[in-house]
Formats: C-alpha cells, structure tokens, sequence
C-alpha cells in the first residue's frame, strides 16, 4: 500500500516524504512545482506534476501506485496575499481540495491526513486556544482552509474516510541533516526572513506592526519545528491504521515568542546584527495565537523532539547556508555551460 503526499515537492511536504521514505513506507508525489522543488523529494521517490484538482490524475496514481492514504500539503499559504486575490486562495485551497477528497471517496482511500491552520481561529479570545474554541477566519486564507476541514468532516461522516485535520500553529526550521528545508524565494515566514537578512540576502528585515496588544507590541506565535510537524502526521497515520476515529487537532508546543524576541534570537545564533525596520500592521495578521496542544499528545502520543528556538533558529539558519550554497553551484554549472 501506497501513500499519496500532494505536495510533497514544498517544505513541509518534502520533510513528509523523506520521513516516510525513512520509514519504508512506499509513497508517490503528486506537486505541481509552483513553489515547490523537484530536487527536494527524497532519492528513489516517484513525482506526478499536476494540480491535486486534477481528478483523473489523481485517481490514475490511486489506481497505479495502490494508495490507501492521502496527506494533503498542496495549497497556497501567504496570508497577505490572500486578501489581495481571495479567489485564488478558493479555488487552490478549497476548490482543489474538494475535487481530491472526492476522488479520496470514490476510489477507496481509506485515510486522509489535512494540513489546515491556526489561521481558522482568527483572533482568538482565550489563550492558549483549544481545538473546541470559535473558528472566526480574519483572512481569505483562514477561510479557504477552515471550508476543506468542513467539507472532509463531512464527506468522512458520509463515505466513512477516516482523517485527522492537523491544525498547524507557526512552522520553522529545517530539516536537521540539512537535506531539505524552506526554498521558496520571496518567502514570507519570520524566521525564514531573519536569517535571510542575517546572511546578507535581504537588506532589512521589515516588523509588521509594533502597536498589537502583547507585551512588546508585535505578534506572539507559537513556533513548531518542521520534524516535529511531520512526527505529528507520521503519529497521526499510525493511529488511523490502528482504528482511531477521525480528529482535529493543535499542532503547537503551547507557548509563544513574539517578532521582536525571534529577531533578537536570530541575531544571537547568527552573530549578526541586522537591519530592522517598522512597518504598518499587514491585513489578516492575528495579534496572538498559541496552541493548547493537550488533545495531540493524548490523541497521538506525540513527542516533540525540537521545542527550542534557538535550536529552531539553528537549523533554518544552517539550510540558508546551504541552499545559498547551492544556489551559487547551480549558477555556475550554468555559466560554464554558457561559455563551452
């Protein structure tokens, strides 16, 4: 049996895929290499290019590869951008998502693992927020998200497709053995941008908003390792297999860090004191969000092993190297190939 892993060719897809591949399992992925890399997929891994809305290449790796799980990454994910082309984050995060939980259905898959967000809970009014606390979206993003978990509630309800819908708080770091972590240029995520900026690649790194009602003004999130992450959907899968009923729930570690206190973080792993500069609070963006992560250690037995963040801090910062590093390689295996 086979687990289909949408993309898995993006940051958290491709920690997915190496993590299972690790574990024997047999897996294909299916990654329409928009922000995601093809290098990125773990040695020996088959790679379908296509939308995950595509249901007559989605049922055909069903069919070929024998799949009976699902893990569903594929979706677009800047909260910003959201609000400035909603339509967009529907149709890629909702729309597609329906489509591939119908094919879920009609083909026999019997788990489905979803990537959803803390983005459902809007601003919350308790914190730390629980799995049973207000779903109140404040982005396009939140919503599109906050719709696919309904839309899997309810099918699963129907078509008995047994699922866990991982909420995730804010994910970071890298793989620790530096063989894949966050690649997308223009990222948008904190600590990606930090340690960008620390290594030179940005000129400044820009705080959003300095006037939220937190202790030092800027947003508090609750930061998870990327490896941890996966462990939670590795625990996940073993529990559907085991005959656990369908879940929602928290991925984070319970407490947060705020802008300013990531910043100061990086600056102290990375030796460097970088320009930052304040801006206007962006549209979407939650004052603060920190997960009650009870229900995942009970439901799941999960074990973090990375709620740290330094060390968090460490690994992003090791992969930048290392993808700038890359980077300079590819570009001068090409230039060479110019001149010859």
């Amino acid at each position: 049996m086979t687990i289909l892993v949408t993309g898995g060719a993006g940051y958290i897809g491709s920690h997915m895929v190496y993590a299972l591949a690790e574990a024997g399992e047999r897996v294909v992925v299916l990654d329409n290499l928009s922000t995601g890399f093809d290098w990125a997929i773990a040695p020996g891994v088959p790679l379908a290019i296509g939308e995950s809305g595509n249901q007559e290449l989605v049922a055909k790796l069903i069919r070929e590869h024998n799949v009976e799980a699902i893990i569903h990454f594929a979706a677009s994910i800047v909260v910003p951008d959201s609000v400035r082309d909603p339509l967009a984050y529907y149709r890629n995060n909702t729309v597609n998502s329906r489509a591939l939980i119908e094919c879920a259905v009609s083909c026999g898959v019997r788990h489905f693992i979803f990537s959803s967000t803390a983005a459902v809970y809007g601003n919350p009014i308790e914190i730390p927020v629980r799995e049973d606390s207000p779903t109140q979206p404040i982005s396009p993003y939140g919503w599109s998200k906050l719709m696919t978990e309904i839309m899997l509630r309810d099918a699963g309800a129907a078509h008995d497709l047994r699922h866990v819908i991982l909420r995730y708080f804010n994910v970071a770091g890298a793989d620790p053995q530096c063989r894949t972590g966050q690649s997308t240029a223009g990222a948008t995520h904190l600590i990606k941008v930090a340690v960008e900026t620390a290594l030179g690649l940005r000129p400044r790194l820009l705080v959003f908003g300095t006037d939220y009602p937190t202790e030092d003004g800027t947003c508090i999130r609750d930061y998870i390792h990327v490896s941890d992450l996966v462990r939670a959907h590795c625990d996940a899968l073993r529990e559907l297999r085991a005959g656990a009923p369908s879940s929602t729930l928290n991925c984070g570690y319970g407490h947060g860090f705020s802008v300013r206190e990531v910043i100061e973080t990086v600056k102290q792993v990375s030796g460097v004191d970088f320009n930052v500069e304040m801006a206007p609070r962006r549209p979407g963006d939650a004052a603060r969000i920190v997960a009650d992560s009870t229900q995942i250690h009970r439901a799941l037995h999960w074990q973090p092993r990375y709620d740290d963040l330094p060390t968090i801090v460490g690994h992003a910062l090791a992969w930048e190297r290392a993808l700038t590093a890359r980077r300079a390689a590819h570009d001068s295996a090409g230039a060479q190939l110019a001149r010859a």
